[in-house]
């Protein structure tokens, strides 16, 4: 902000003290102060220029503090926001209504930002200066990988100790007085729908079962929750906001962009796809915040829709958090998409239909001209308002000092710690999938392999580990520093001058590769391949990257090993079908300790045990358009359908692919039952029943265990994420043709086997959706799957 010719030399953050005895503050002038708020403002803003001091309300030194019934900590919280809200100006209100939220000093309230980034870390923001710093006693976050290579663990558990590491460190940045703010925006659990998507990396993959669950574990760990939920209370540690709400899996593909796109979706395909991660995120995960998108839905934009935000989250979901608009979504309504006539009508359109805050401007521009244009009450706004103060308060940033708070003694120590770098390793080495392992090339010999050929983009990039939303890591270790530590005499080249490869030097990287025992290519995609705002149009590597993996393979001693760092599937058919290379692993953007996992996979410190979380397809299915929603296929058109639950269609792997070191073997037990009843007496002439006819109880009585026997064949321990599927003998009405219904991983170690239960809820896991959206159960068989073996049960009226 820029200073005035009256002000003196004092300017903090965003005020500034007037010679008149007013205060001024992001553009916005009070009237004259008393003297005993001036001390309380100057207390205020000392408590905002000491880094170490993190901003708060409610400060026990201040006497008004016992008058404010909002700071009174022993009365509910809906009564502490009624009086908060009761005490401000309209101007005051409408400037709480943005992510910048300004301060209100008369009150003692600073400014706070509602914009923070934790996607697999503490991170910056990508556009503005946010919530978040890294520029005082704490420069780094533990940087874990992208969310698509942490799904291929399928391991609830991981999932969730690593949201709890990043609460923890979020929590010890704003301690350190080093954040505006404690609201983070992730999980992002859209459905990777279509493999060119650029921000699929950020998602745990295709299934809506991994997405909920993967919702469930990010939200209860970051927020302070056990991991099976129910301990949370009212205060938070952090909180979470899951995104982006409904239906939006597009950015930018051939012009197409994410912020005027119209997506044409079903009401089945609503009903069982795009919807049920957001269900489990707030009726499971108990988030505090959803983001709504850009897009449009059947015509209505997302965050001006009053069935999907008000009736749906709030009202059949019981929803109790705040809900933020994508960053300038408010005036992309009225702006690109022409759906609302008038800057004041997208305003009230939103925050009717039960949005409460802006990531932008629009609300704090135009909110007051909506009002005196009579288009919009005064008591949305203040619907708004409790919203947003109740998750505040919950944060404990109402309560006085912080350091006296349940979370206060969260020191800088916890950030980059040596438990949370051990477990940024273990997640990458439990999420790295092995494609390919001819004739059992990896693990490669420790003390036979003298020399090593490391060549590739991608082999030394610590930029290219951490993906997008990232914040500055602790100690990154690339993989070409991974395999050093293990081979003295390791050779490097980049071999092409980026990943995209333009220009590639194939004579020094065929010279290298010659002269080495064994080859490890690390090639692949990174941000400028595949991003936020940018989709692919491919599936394929770059070519002349492609050519170079052949080149090099054709003339190496051995077959090599192609290591490829991506968020979105790749076709690499080429590389699946040459002899020359042995072996394929799959790294995601495994995070700071990339590198090292890497190395411990490839000689035998690890048992690779990572399934892939969607399904690779040929390059053949770029001819569908990226903007056909529709998840079931249309034979008629010879559209395949998307997913593993849906496509018909060639792949180049699996959803649930992935090999290891050890071969493993299933065995379903018997179980007591194998019918299922439908305990609900009805008149239903059909062969199927609603499930919303059924009831919570009833559902609950038909849960049943299924036991399946596990065991490791191998000469080493695993860890091995076993995934039970159930499908029907015929795919009609609609129906997947596989869905997963449960998974865990399990730690054997050589030849051991162990028996693993499953819970089976008939309501959830055997249901599908009518064409209305309903779900319904059908009567008939069913066959439960996982590996080769298979499992009848019966359901019966």
């Amino acid at each position: 902000m820029q200073q005035s010719s009256h002000t003196t030399s004092l300017s903090i953050r965003s005020f500034q003290f007037c010679s008149n005895n007013s205060v001024t503050f992001t553009n916005m002038k009070l009237p004259t102060l008393s003297v005993l708020h001036l001390i309380h403002l100057t207390s205020l803003l000392l408590i905002l220029a000491e880094s170490t001091q993190p901003p708060f309300s409610c400060d026990i030194s201040d006497p008004r503090t016992k008058s404010y019934p909002f700071c009174k900590t022993t009365l509910p919280i809906t009564q502490r926001v009624q009086d908060l809200v009761s005490r401000l100006t309209l101007d005051e209100k409408i400037s709480q209504l943005v992510n910048s939220a300004s301060s209100i000093p008369r009150l003692g309230i600073p400014a706070y930002q509602w914009w923070s980034e934790a996607l697999h870390g503490v991170a910056y923001s990508l556009r503005v200066t946010q919530g978040i710093r890294f520029n005082g006693t704490i420069q780094s976050a533990t940087s874990f990988p992208q969310v698509i290579l942490t799904a291929a663990s399928f391991d609830a558990h991981l999932w969730y100790r690593i949201a709890q590491a990043v609460g923890i460190e979020a929590r010890a940045i704003y301690n350190a007085g080093q954040a505006m703010g404690m609201t983070f925006w992730a999980p992002n659990i859209n459905i990777y729908r279509d493999p060119r998507w650029g921000r699929g990396q950020e998602t745990p993959g295709e299934d809506p079962l991994v997405s909920g669950k993967y919702a469930v574990s990010f939200v209860r760990g970051i927020q302070g929750d056990s991991f099976e939920g129910g301990k949370l209370g009212q205060h938070l540690q952090a909180s979470a906001c899951c995104k982006h709400f409904t239906a939006y899996d597009l950015d930018n593909w051939k012009g197409v962009k994410r912020f005027v796109f119209n997506a044409k979706v079903s009401l089945q395909d609503l009903a069982d796809t795009y919807q049920p991660p957001f269900q489990s995120c707030i009726q499971q995960g108990k988030a505090s915040g959803i983001m709504c998108a850009y897009n449009r839905v059947n015509g209505v934009p997302n965050c001006a829709d009053y069935n999907l935000l008000s009736k749906t989250a709030r009202g059949q979901w019981g929803f109790n958090g705040y809900i933020t608009s994508d960053c300038d979504a408010v005036a992309i309504i009225h702006e690109d998409q022409g759906y609302s006539k008038l800057p004041e009508d997208a305003v009230a359109d939103v925050l009717k239909a039960g949005m409460d805050v802006n990531c932008g401007t629009y609300l704090k521009k135009y909110t007051k001209s909506a009002i005196e244009k009579r288009k919009l009450p005064v008591s949305k706004i203040d619907r708004a308002l409790h919203n947003l103060f109740s998750v505040r308060i919950r944060l404990g940033l109402f309560d006085g000092n912080p350091v006296k708070q349940p979370y206060g003694t969260i020191g800088s120590d916890k950030v980059c710690s040596q438990e949370h770098r051990n477990l940024a390793l273990e997640a990458a080495r439990n999420g790295i999938v092995l494609l390919k392992n001819t004739d059992k090339l990896l693990p490669l010999s420790k003390t036979k392999t003298t020399s090593l050929a490391v060549i590739g983009p991608n082999a030394n990039s610590a930029k290219t580990l951490v993906g997008n939303y990232a914040g500055p890591p602790c100690k990154p270790v690339t993989p070409l520093q991974g395999l050093q530590s293990y081979v003295k005499d390791t050779r490097f080249h980049q071999g092409c001058n980026a990943v995209n490869c333009s220009s590639a030097f194939i004579a020094q990287s065929v010279k290298i590769a010659k002269g080495a025992d064994h080859v490890v290519l690390v090639m692949g995609l990174d941000q400028t391949q595949e991003s936020e705002d940018h989709d692919r149009v491919d599936l394929l590597l770059p070519p002349k990257q492609q050519n170079l993996i052949s080149r090099i393979a054709r003339v190496a001693k051995n077959p090599v090993i192609l290591v490829l760092l991506s968020g979105g599937p790749v076709d690499i058919s080429f590389a699946k079908n040459d002899q020359h290379i042995g072996s394929v692993l799959w790294a995601g953007y495994p995070g700071e300790a990339g590198g090292r996992a890497l190395a411990e996979i490839i000689f035998g410190d690890h048992n690779p045990g990572g399934r892939l979380p969607v399904t690779w397809y040929p390059q053949s299915y770029v001819n569908v358009p990226m903007t056909d929603m529709r998840m079931r296929p249309e034979p008629s058109s010879s559209y395949p359908g998307r997913t593993y639950r849906f496509y018909q269609g060639p792949k180049v792997f699996e959803f649930g692919y992935g090999l290891s070191y050890s071969n493993y073997t299933y065995e379903i037990l018997p179980v007591t039952q194998n019918r299922v009843h439908i305990m609900v007496e009805s008149s239903n002439p059909h062969r199927y029943l609603p499930v919303s006819e059924m009831g919570d109880e009833v559902c609950e009585k038909m849960k049943y265990t299924v036991k399946v026997r596990v065991k490791n064949h191998g000469a080493m321990a695993g860890k091995h994420p076993m995934l039970l599927f159930v499908r029907q003998p015929k795919m009609v009405n609609g129906r997947p043709v596989r869905q997963l219904v449960a998974f865990q991983s399990v730690n054997l170690n050589a030849g051991e086997r162990a028996d693993v239960e499953f819970e089976l809820r008939p309501c959830e896991h055997l249901s599908s959706a009518k064409k209305d959206g309903s779900m319904v159960i059908e009567e008939g068989s069913y066959l439960l799957s996982i590996g080769d073996k298979e499992s009848e049960i019966q359901v019966v009226k």
